[in-house]
């Protein structure tokens, strides 16, 4: 917000009346030169025009009335960007051990968005900062370009305090200064070496523990969660070796017969050589090749297209009864 113009007095005609009660009027110019009523028949010595341009020059002009009379009107050129008077600036203070921390704030400006202030306007910007031992009239003085200042070097545990004004660079321009802020420094108190030492290695071992615990505790539900959970049943290991390898695989693959292919069996009969008193009692012996005896075993055997890798296998069965007394009875005859 702009700093409001102030009329002095001096300016106008004055009434020669018993007592001094004087009006002001003041009035600012549109275009064309045509003036608009800015503060009508006042008593105050000053007009606020807030809701003037930022930007370029402005004619206003004022006149002081008393009843049906008027002074001249005095006009008055007046830039808000150059004649305008800066209003004091926000501060925030932070006491530390033997510093302060100060953060500032620009005033903002009326009629623009939140987050314009002053500072947008002009090209160069500073901070004048004034502080004191509360008590004291020993005054210190340093400029700040940022919105952020420390005061170091300050004696611990002693009130100071604060105030700052804007400073423009280029005009050599200062602004109003902001109300003190006081702060107290903290007590020097820097934590001795063996006690870090101490956290640190604490912090370590704990996180060591920490570690530890969380790694037992993993093992547990892993070995909790395997028996709850038994593994397949797998291969045994010779066989998963013999299909490691490859010449293996592929000739088990190629061994296995067709499901369409016909099986051919032959039958194959063996008779056991009877007992010599079995010879006597049937009264005749066996010729050579002759099937005799009780107990014949038959062999069969099964035969069909042959697959690779594999030989005909052999089927042993017991010969039926009535097989053998036939093959009695051939005998018998011959």
């Amino acid at each position: 917000m702009f700093h409001p113009i102030v009329c002095s007095r001096t300016g106008w005609t004055i009434f020669e009346t018993s007592y001094d009660a004087s009006r002001i009027t003041v009035q600012k110019m549109l275009v064309y030169r045509q003036f608009q009523d800015q503060c009508v028949s006042i008593i105050l010595t000053e007009c606020d025009f807030s809701s003037l341009s930022k930007y370029g020059d402005h004619i206003l002009r004022v006149r002081a009335e008393f009843a049906d009379e008027h002074s001249d009107w005095i006009n008055i050129t007046f830039c808000p960007v150059d004649d305008t008077i800066i209003g004091p600036p926000g501060m925030q203070v932070e006491a530390l051990a033997n510093s302060l921390h100060m953060r500032f704030l620009a005033p903002k400006i009326e009629n623009e968005p939140e987050t314009w202030t002053v500072r947008n306007i002009y090209n160069s910007w500073a901070y004048h900062v004034q502080y004191w031992k509360n008590g004291s009239d020993e005054k210190f003085a340093v400029t700040a370009q940022y919105d952020f200042e420390v005061l170091r070097n300050l004696e611990s545990s002693t009130t100071y305090c604060v105030q700052v004004r804007a400073f423009l660079p280029d005009q050599n321009k200062t602004g109003e200064w902001s109300d003190p802020v006081c702060g107290q420094t903290t007590n020097d108190e820097t934590t001795p070496t063996w006690i870090v030492a101490c956290v640190l290695a604490a912090s370590v071992v704990a996180a060591f523990l920490l570690l530890l615990g969380c790694f037992i505790l993993l093992r547990c539900i892993y070995k909790k969660t395997k028996n709850a959970f038994p593994p397949r049943n797998s291969l045994p290991q010779h066989l998963k070796e013999f299909l490691s390898h490859p010449h293996h695989s592929t000739l088990l693959l190629f061994s296995i017969p067709l499901s369409d292919e016909n099986e051919v069996f032959d039958k194959l009969s063996v008779i056991t050589d009877m007992s010599e008193s079995h010879k006597r009692n049937s009264g005749a012996g066996c010729s050579l090749g002759a099937q005799c005896g009780q107990g014949s075993f038959e062999l069969v055997s099964q035969e069909g297209t042959p697959s690779a890798g594999f030989s005909d296998p052999f089927l042993l069965t017991s010969a039926s009864e009535d097989d053998q007394r036939d093959q009695y009875t051939r005998d018998e005859a011959t």
